[in-house]
């Protein structure tokens, strides 16, 4: 799947024309190439007035995590961008691990804001995610007329989330990191099939020869 060139630079740019000048912006980056893009392309291209402010949430699951914290801090420092690291202190000891960790880094990223006054935070999710996301819920039995992906925008914690790139392919923001030589972390959990994102990543390869493919999937999405 392919996006047309600067599209990833475009969808960015709608983004921020969009937020109040003299604001200032999250940008929630773990170290992975779709938002160590966000990033990169946010320090290119905010309008002056936008102060940006990064953050990464070390979940203390793997021992890569720190040294993935530390790739984004690199990062941060050599665009000029403020970033703290995060740390979730109590991981559960059971159920659903993936699901327990969204809703702490979600916490931990709004206490962060909240109390720097950040109104408005970016997250990464891309294209591929909003499709992975309404395969499981159709897997979930929840029929194709209760389908619903992912937002590009919500309000919770006192915080705008938003989701600047859910028309933009994985592969564009990776290569907009290529292009600007820059690295990122693959977190070995996103290959791991004991996790249901993983298993709906695997089924949307194993149904592109039926002509279903990750647009497709995300244009049913409400």
């Amino acid at each position: 799947m392919t996006a047309p060139p600067g599209a990833a630079e475009a969808a960015l740019d709608r983004f921020l024309a969009g937020l109040d000048r003299g604001a200032a912006l999250g940008l929630a980056v773990s170290g992975g190439g779709d938002s160590m893009a966000l990033m990169a392309l946010a320090a290119e291209r905010a309008p002056a007035g936008l102060a940006l402010h990064a953050v990464t949430v070390d979940h203390r699951l793997r021992p890569e995590a720190r040294t993935e914290a530390a790739l984004v801090a690199g990062l941060a420092a050599r665009l000029g961008i403020d970033h703290a690291i995060l740390t979730w202190d109590d991981p559960p000891g059971g159920g659903n691990l993936q699901a327990a960790a969204r809703a702490a880094r979600l916490r931990l990223i709004a206490d962060w804001a909240r109390a720097r006054g950040i109104g408005d935070v970016a997250l990464a999710h891309t294209l591929d995610d909003q499709a992975e996301t309404v395969l499981m819920r159709l897997a979930r039995g929840s029929g194709v007329d209760g389908l619903s992906g992912m937002a590009a925008m919500r309000a919770a914690g006192g915080i705008r989330w938003w989701r600047p790139f859910l028309d933009i392919p994985r592969a564009a923001l990776q290569a907009a990191l290529v292009a600007r030589r820059i690295d990122w972390a693959e977190d070995p959990s996103n290959t791991d099939p004991r996790f249901r994102r993983v298993r709906a990543r695997r089924a949307l390869s194993a149904l592109a020869p039926l002509g279903i493919d990750a647009r497709g999937l995300a244009a049913t999405a409400w």
